[in-house]
């Protein structure tokens, strides 16, 4: 059996603690590690690192690690650890791998690796240029909704894909009634501390886009601030300055149009908390995060428009659902355990910081085209 060293950093918050923490490396060693052969199996063995003594401690005990430090030049500089994992805030995560850069480790962080795209192509540059390895979370490609999807798609089930309408969001609660507490950090809520559901949600559907469509060409983006105010963690209101909804339509390389909607300020009447629906010539899709439900060009029904009688046709019976073909794993842990091994083993791993950049890119440009009002092209990078 190998250990591998992992330091897990900023992982006290939600996502660290759930999706990564205990979701990811905690069951991955709960299974008995990764098994590769009869005679190679890959533990992680994790040490979280803060700046709260007493949120590690917790933490810790909860899920029982051993190793916690507020010193994070130690587990830097103990060779065990090759891992450096970054999950904390944004605006904080390039001084961190500037250090684990420094002291030569593998790294992989949370999205968005930064809020300007420059930026996020030197981090990804500095990685690159001492010879690390490097990785940027992309979770949602191994949601099972989507892997059903993905498999369609390979088989030809949809012909040629014309359109995608995304929509993405929930009611979040400002905290200002009683029974109804604030869900989400106020940073979340505040441009000047990295906040944005732009920022935030370009980066995935560029990384979804780019893996299930096409190479994304080009870029309209409306942002806004509907809610202007909001209670922070102290109980006290703050002004909201960072953009809490996102209209973005998007065009591929191929001529797909994509348009995905994302809002902190939306009550939900769909499958989930976010549906996709994808169209093509041969066959249709609505995609959740864990369901799929499709429906075939012989199989669609033939509307006529009459405004005057209820309508006759149940369009929601003309769906078949997807079953299972696998056991889904956690998405968060399968691509954890693609990046150890990427580490241990040289295996190929594409998600990259670099990839990560064209994320924050499109990010970038939404905030842009939304100042600009038009249309912008997307570069490479």
């Amino acid at each position: 059996m190998k250990h591998i060293g992992i330091i897990m950093n900023g992982v006290t918050g939600r996502m660290g603690t759930n999706q990564h923490l205990i979701r990811s490396i905690c069951a991955i060693r709960d299974q008995g590690g990764i098994k590769i052969s009869d005679d190679l199996t890959l533990m992680p063995d994790p040490i979280l690192t803060g700046r709260s003594h007493n949120k590690l401690a917790a933490l810790a005990k909860r899920t029982g690690v051993e190793k916690f430090t507020t010193d994070i030049d130690s587990a830097l500089a103990d060779p065990h650890n090759e891992i450096f994992f970054d999950a904390s805030g944004t605006l904080q995560r390039a001084g961190f791998v500037e250090r684990a850069v420094k002291a030569k480790k593998a790294v992989y962080c949370e999205k968005p690796t930064a809020v300007e795209t420059s930026e996020a192509l030197r981090l990804a540059k500095l990685c690159e240029d001492a010879g690390l390895k490097n990785g940027v979370v992309q979770d949602k490609l191994w949601l099972s909704g989507i892997r059903k999807f993905k498999l369609l798609r390979d088989q030809g089930f949809f012909g040629r894909i014309l359109s995608v309408r995304g929509e993405f969001g929930y009611w979040v609660f400002t905290g200002e009634h009683e029974g109804q507490p604030a869900q989400r950090p106020s940073w979340n809520y505040r441009k000047e501390d990295g906040g944005g559901i732009i920022v935030d949600m370009l980066c995935h559907w560029r990384y979804v886009i780019d893996n299930l469509f096409g190479p994304v060409k080009s870029v309209s983006c409306l942002g806004a601030t509907h809610i202007p105010k909001r209670i922070d963690e102290k109980g006290k209101p703050y002004a909201c300055t960072s953009d809490d909804a996102c209209y973005a339509t998007i065009e591929t390389q191929n001529g797909v149009i994509c348009q995905f909607n994302s809002s902190w300020t939306v009550r939900v009447r769909r499958d989930d908390l976010f549906t996709m629906q994808v169209d093509g010539t041969l066959g249709s899709a609505i995609v959740g995060l864990r369901k799929c439900w499709v429906q075939a060009a012989g199989t669609t029904p033939r509307p006529v428009w009459n405004p005057d009688i209820d309508q006759p046709i149940d369009f929601f019976g003309g769906w078949q659902e997807v079953p299972d073909a696998t056991t889904y794993d956690n998405a968060f842990k399968i691509q954890w355990e693609e990046f150890i091994k990427h580490v241990a083993l040289d295996t190929p791993f594409p998600w990259t910081l670099r990839e990560g950049a064209k994320g924050v890119q499109l990010a970038e440009l939404g905030l842009q085209s939304w100042t600009e009002r038009k249309w912008l092209d997307v570069p490479g990078l």
